[in-house]
């Protein structure tokens, strides 16, 4: 799955969790079933979980190009300076 992807697939389970409870709360109270809204919202989850977590082909329009190892080697790697200059304040006797 790729950024892209995984931004929709975020952005999708957010919606559907969100749709799902207003749905199974409006249904329990019509029918004044709280078992009833219950299932309604686990079901949702259940299809909010099939939907999203599988790495479904629409979700891998926008892969990222990665360097072939033969290129990355001409390409040096940058090196970590440390610095030896203490930065605390010095003290005054």
């Amino acid at each position: 799955m790729d950024w892209q992807g995984q931004k929709v697939a975020e952005q999708l389970m957010q919606i559907m969790l969100v749709v799902f409870a207003i749905a199974a709360f409006i249904t329990g109270y019509v029918l004044d079933s709280f078992q009833l809204m219950l299932y309604i919202y686990a079901g949702g989850a259940v299809l909010t979980t099939l939907t999203t977590i599988p790495n479904w082909p629409f979700y891998n329009r926008n892969p990222l190009k990665w360097l072939d190892p033969s290129e990355s080697e001409k390409h040096p790697k940058p090196q970590m300076v440390t610095s030896l200059v203490s930065k605390k304040k010095p003290t005054k006797k």
